[in-house]
């Protein structure tokens, strides 16, 4: 692209070549407002999953399954009962003196809302469960 000067355009024909500076200024601006006004994603629930060993004798598998589901109005089953969140504490801390101690099943309804799953999530960490797994997932699939 060849530039125009003003010893070449006597006639005073206006430049027709695009001035780049202010057009790259505003789009740098722009894109430093962008990265600022992110939100960070700060909240989290951590819980201390099982690590995947390779241990030649695995522990055996305990027939009893304690299944906690959440559903779309945010109600709370323990084996298809409904419970409170104190309930299930409750039932999270006798299960965990059990020996051996049984496997959780948390299953959230695809409509069930963030908060009560977190709430339970939460419970769960609290109980210091160790032995819980997510189950059901291949019903997100559609969304």
């Amino acid at each position: 692209m060849a530039m125009q000067t003003t010893t070449d355009n006597l006639q005073g024909e206006p430049i027709m070549d695009i001035n780049m500076t202010p057009l790259i200024d505003v789009l740098l601006v722009l894109l430093i407002m962008f990265i600022i006004t992110i939100p960070i994603q700060t909240h989290a629930v951590k819980l201390d999953l099982p690590q995947n060993t390779n241990d030649p004798n695995p522990p055996p598998v305990d027939p009893v399954k304690n299944k906690v589901v959440i559903t779309q109005p945010g109600a709370i089953l323990w084996n298809g009962t409904p419970v409170s969140a104190m309930q299930l504490r409750q039932y999270l801390d006798v299960s965990q003196q059990m020996d051996p101690v049984p496997e959780l099943h948390l299953q959230p309804e695809p409509e069930a809302r963030y908060e009560v799953v977190d709430q339970v999530l939460a419970v769960t960490k609290q109980a210091r469960v160790e032995k819980m797994g997510f189950v059901g997932n291949e019903q997100y699939a559609t969304f």
